[in-house]
C-alpha cells in the first residue's frame, strides 16, 4: 500500500472517533466519514507501518445505516462524529464501544444496561466555547488542527447563541478588536464562551482576552442586550494570558449583571459561575443523578463525592443521607456548592476545595468511614493510590463511579477489582448526541 493508491473495500468497523474502518491488502485503512456497510473507494493520503488513512472518494454502495449529514460543517468541523448514520446506529456503536472496553481491558465479560438515550439530538447543549480567528470569524477547530471553522449555525446548540455570537463579532468589527495571535502572543480576544440555563432563561456571556480589559465594553453589553434581552444575566472578561491550550483562566471580572446563573436539576438550585463544571446536557444529565443516587442508595449513608464540582451529584441525595462530603479543586466550584446548600437547605453537606487524592488522604487520616463514594473524575480517569485509599481506608459498601471515558473506566474498573470491588452493573447514558462521547454510571460493590 503506497501514498496516492486509489483502493476499493467495505468498512467493516468504527473507532471511538467515527472514523470508518476497513481493511485492504491486509492493511487497516482508516477513512473519515463512513459508515458500517459501506463499501467505498478511497484514496490513500498517510502510509504507516501498521494502518493507512485514507480519504474518501466515492460512497460505491451506501450502509443500511447511512443518511444524508443535516450540518454543512460536519465534513470540516471536528465537533460531530455521527451526522451521517441513523441515530440507533449510533447508539449502538457507543454501547458496544463501552462494552468492548469493559471486556478487553477490565477483562470482565459483563454486558451493559441499555443505553439511555436523548429524545432530543439537536440544540440539548447548554454551553459553548468558540475560539475566534484573525477576521473575527468564531466557530471550532478543525479535527487535529487549530484552523477554526467557521459555524454560522451549529445544530448542538440553541439558536439564541447565533444571536450572541452576530452581536459579538459586530462589537469585534466596529471597534476594531483585535483576536489572540498564540505565535506572537499579541492580540486581545481568544474564545467567546456562553452557558445558558433550561430553556435559555438565564444566559452568562464570557469573553476569555489576553488582556486586564477590554476597550468599548458599554458597547458589548448593549449589542448582547439587544439581541438576549432581560435573559442576560452575566457578562465577563476572564483575563487568559497563558500561551497555551487552556481555554479558560482563573480570574474573572465581571464586567455586567449577577456573578452567576441558576438552573434547577433534579429538584436542586444550582449557581454558575464561568469556571464551573455542569453537564451541557441538562436534561440527559437528570436521567444520569437519578441512576447514581439509585446505585447509591444513599438514605441514612454518609456519602463522599469526589470530583464534585458545583455540587449537583451529591446534593440531589443529600435529602436522603446522613450526611455528604464533597471534595473539588476549582476553589469557585466550591463557593458555588456551598452556596447550592444553603440556598435548598441543606445541612448535612460539606464541601473541601482540594486535590481529590490530598483531600482523600486527609479525610482517611481522620477516620472518615463512608458508607458510599462517588467518583465523577475527568477524562484520564483516577490515579491508583487514589483508588487505593478509596477501597483500602475508605472501604465503602458501594462505589458509583461516573465516566466520559470507557478506556480509563475500565482501567479504573481493573484496579478496583483487584482492590475487592466487583462491577455489579453499568448503564452508558448519551448526553452528547451526534458526537463521538458517551457516559457511563457504574455500580461496584466491595467483596
Amino acid at each position: 500500500m503506497n501514498k496516492n493508491d486509489i483502493c476499493e473495500f467495505v468498512i467493516t468497523d468504527l473507532t471511538d472517533t467515527g472514523n470508518g474502518i476497513g481493511r485492504k491488502d491486509n492493511m487497516v485503512v482508516f477513512v473519515p466519514q463512513t459508515a458500517v456497510g459501506d463499501t467505498v473507494r478511497a484514496k490513500i493520503i498517510k502510509v504507516n507501518k501498521n494502518y493507512c488513512i485514507g480519504k474518501l472518494i466515492e460512497i460505491i454502495n451506501p450502509s443500511q445505516s447511512r443518511i444524508d449529514s443535516d450540518c454543512d460543517c460536519f465534513s470540516k468541523c471536528g465537533g460531530c462524529a455521527f451526522r451521517h448514520i441513523t441515530y440507533e446506529s449510533e447508539i449502538d456503536i457507543k454501547q458496544s464501544r463501552v462494552e468492548e472496553c469493559i471486556r478487553r481491558i477490565a477483562k470482565i465479560d459483563m454486558k451493559p444496561q441499555k443505553a439511555v438515550c436523548d429524545k432530543r439530538v439537536l440544540r440539548y447543549r447548554n454551553k459553548a466555547q468558540f475560539p475566534v480567528n484573525e477576521v473575527g470569524e468564531v466557530g471550532f477547530f478543525a479535527t487535529h488542527s487549530h484552523r477554526i471553522i467557521p459555524t454560522p449555525d451549529c445544530l448542538l446548540h440553541p439558536e439564541i447563541f447565533n444571536d450572541i455570537t452576530s452581536a459579538f463579532k459586530d462589537w469585534m468589527r466596529e471597534n476594531a478588536v483585535t483576536n489572540y495571535n498564540s505565535e506572537t502572543n499579541s492580540g486581545i480576544v481568544r474564545h467567546l464562551y456562553i452557558r445558558s440555563s433550561d430553556m435559555q432563561k438565564e444566559i452568562m456571556v464570557v469573553i476569555v482576552a489576553n488582556a486586564d480589559c477590554l476597550p468599548h465594553t458599554d458597547d458589548l453589553i448593549s449589542k448582547l442586550h439587544s439581541k438576549v434581552g432581560d435573559n442576560l444575566k452575566s457578562v465577563f472578561l476572564n483575563i487568559n494570558k497563558k500561551n497555551s491550550n487552556v481555554i479558560l483562566g482563573k480570574e474573572n471580572k465581571l464586567l455586567f449583571g449577577e456573578k452567576y446563573i441558576t438552573d434547577t436539576i433534579c429538584g436542586i438550585t444550582v449557581r454558575l459561575s464561568p469556571n464551573s463544571f455542569y453537564q451541557v446536557n441538562r436534561d440527559m444529565a437528570e436521567l444520569l443523578y437519578k441512576k447514581v443516587k439509585e446505585y447509591a442508595c444513599p438514605a441514612g449513608k454518609t456519602v463522599i463525592d469526589l470530583y464534585c464540582g458545583t455540587g449537583t451529584i451529591g446534593l440531589t441525595m443529600a435529602s436522603q443521607a446522613k450526611s455528604l462530603i464533597g471534595v473539588e479543586i476549582v476553589d469557585e466550584a466550591v463557593a458555588n456548592a456551598r452556596q447550592n446548600a444553603k440556598d435548598n437547605g441543606i445541612l448535612n453537606a460539606e464541601f473541601i476545595c482540594g486535590d481529590a487524592f490530598a483531600a482523600a488522604e486527609e479525610l482517611a487520616q481522620k477516620s472518615v468511614n463512608p458508607d458510599v463514594v462517588i467518583l465523577d473524575p475527568p477524562r484520564k480517569g483516577c490515579d491508583e493510590e487514589l483508588l487505593k485509599i478509596v477501597s483500602n481506608d475508605f472501604s465503602p459498601e458501594r462505589i458509583v463511579y461516573v465516566s466520559c471515558n470507557p478506556a480509563t473506566l475500565a482501567r479504573d474498573i481493573a484496579v478496583l477489582n483487584n482492590f475487592g470491588y466487583k462491577l455489579v452493573e453499568y448503564t452508558p447514558f448519551d448526553l452528547f448526541p451526534r458526537t463521538a462521547h458517551i457516559e457511563t454510571v457504574c455500580l461496584l460493590s466491595r467483596q
